[in-house]
């Protein structure tokens, strides 16, 4: 790992003056950037205080972005100076810097943790971020960087079409939702800035005192100009709610009133169809997203554990898909009893199985390697146990999502969900992979409720 300290400190005494850096260390997290907060004491207060730094150590890791850092902090910038909750950049780093690219932004203290958030979210925390995201909505386009894209939905559904087939094009519920997308695509909207990660896990909020809400707007690199309903729907996604599933709107509270308070801002009137193709859209984006993870790290582009285990997630989307399409399914489907799992393997015996085996490894790491590990390398070690414990239950389970034949049928529409027993067999290897995958997915026990699985 690079050593960022010397180069840090040069950087900051360019743009905040003579100071000492302090406290570095990277922030657990972050699927695609890095982030290193550290402290600069400054002279005078105007350089003083906590900083973050957001980078991309190569230019590798952003040759296939349509938009770089400069651009990125350029349109933070412009968020902040619009009176969006974002960060305030204090500068971005050149080619002499020797970090590679990215930028520093003042630390905002406050909670990011979705859990810590969840368990006892701000009462206004619903009016601030639909308020928050009218705001964002908002911005004039005439401060908006110019290499920040317009979206055109019928061609990033086409990719995304393109990316599947690429992928294998063997996952029947990712099949069905494409086509479903294909046969349900709204009339394109007046475009404005969509955040395109308005999310838990990109917001801070401030839980600490009497009266806290919404702090902060973070990681603004999927920013682009389009409809504002995707960035309406994303944060609704089931994955994003991280089990609250009973509150549709973040996790936090309903859509009525996360709609309300999103219109009262200055948002334009909420059209329901077009917010739940989006949340279809955007669902299926997830899972195709899952699945480039796994690209990623199969190519040598990035060949980190976290990359193939989160491109083992791409089950947890397949579920909320199944969940999101299947009401225009006939009654007597949505009915229909679900086929049986398959049969679990027997107990072992002899010499030691891969499932045994595996355990070992897990065990090891959990009792000797994770009580030593801190910082990044505790959260490594965390994501080497997850993928282990997956191999273990696939070992046991076999259970696989891949059925070429069927996908190629959804996809053209000579197959649908009507068909007598389809959506039940669906259902069932849903749920059996998702077992495998990602069994404390709150999704997966609401689905055996509601499916009788």
């Amino acid at each position: 790992m690079t050593d960022l300290t010397e180069p840090l400190s040069a950087f900051m005494m360019r743009v905040a003056g003579p100071g000492e850096l302090a406290g570095l260390a990277r922030l657990s997290g972050g699927a695609n950037m890095e982030s290193w907060a550290f402290d600069w004491a400054g002279a005078g207060a105007g350089g003083t205080g906590a900083y973050v730094l957001r980078r991309a150590p190569s230019a590798e890791y952003m040759a296939d972005r349509p938009y770089g850092h400069t651009d990125e902090a350029a349109l933070v910038m412009a968020a902040h100076g619009a009176g969006v909750k974002a960060p305030a950049v204090v500068g971005v780093l050149a080619d002499g810097d020797g970090m590679g690219t990215g930028y520093v932004m003042r630390r905002v203290i406050a909670e990011v943790s979705p859990a810590k958030i969840l368990a006892n979210p701000p009462p206004s925390l619903i009016a601030d971020l639909g308020r928050e995201l009218a705001r964002i909505h908002a911005i004039r386009s005439e401060t908006i960087p110019a290499a920040i894209p317009l979206m055109d939905t019928a061609a990033a559904l086409a990719e995304l079409k393109a990316r599947f087939l690429s992928y294998g094009g063997d996952r029947p519920v990712i099949a069905l939702a494409i086509r479903w997308c294909e046969d349900h695509l709204p009339d394109p909207a007046p475009p404005v800035l969509v955040h395109g990660d308005y999310r838990m896990g990109n917001i801070m909020v401030d839980v600490a005192k009497e009266g806290g809400g919404l702090a902060a707007v973070l990681d603004w690199e999927l920013a682009h100009r389009g409809d504002a309903h995707e960035d309406l729907a994303f944060g609704c996604m089931t994955v994003w709610r991280f089990g609250q599933l009973d509150k549709p709107a973040f996790g936090v509270g309903s859509l009525a009133e996360y709609f309300a308070a999103y219109e009262a801002a200055g948002g334009a009137t909420v059209d329901r169809t077009r917010f739940h193709f989006w949340l279809v859209y955007r669902t299926l984006w997830w899972a195709l997203g899952c699945l480039q993870m796994g690209q990623a790290w199969r190519s040598g582009a990035d060949t980190t554990v976290e990359r193939v285990v989160v491109g083992r997630r791409t089950a947890e989307q397949e579920l909320d898909l199944l969940l999101l399409l299947e009401a225009e399914v006939p009654e007597a489907e949505r009915n229909r009893a679900l086929p049986p799992s398959p049969i679990a393997a027997s107990e072992p015996a002899g010499e030691p199985t891969n499932r045994e085996m595996v355990q070992a490894v897990r065990d090891w790491l959990n009792e000797t390697i994770k009580p030593g590990a801190e910082g990044h390398a505790k959260f490594q070690v965390a994501v080497a146990m997850n993928a282990l414990g997956i191999v273990m239950r696939d070992l046991d389970a076999g259970a696989r999502a891949e059925d070429k034949p069927l996908a190629d049928a959804l996809l053209s529409g000579t197959k649908t969900l009507a068909e007598p027993g389809l959506l039940a067999m669906l259902r069932r290897r849903a749920l059996d992979k998702l077992a495998v995958d990602s069994p404390k997915y709150a999704a997966l026990a609401r689905a055996r409720a509601l499916w009788g699985g």
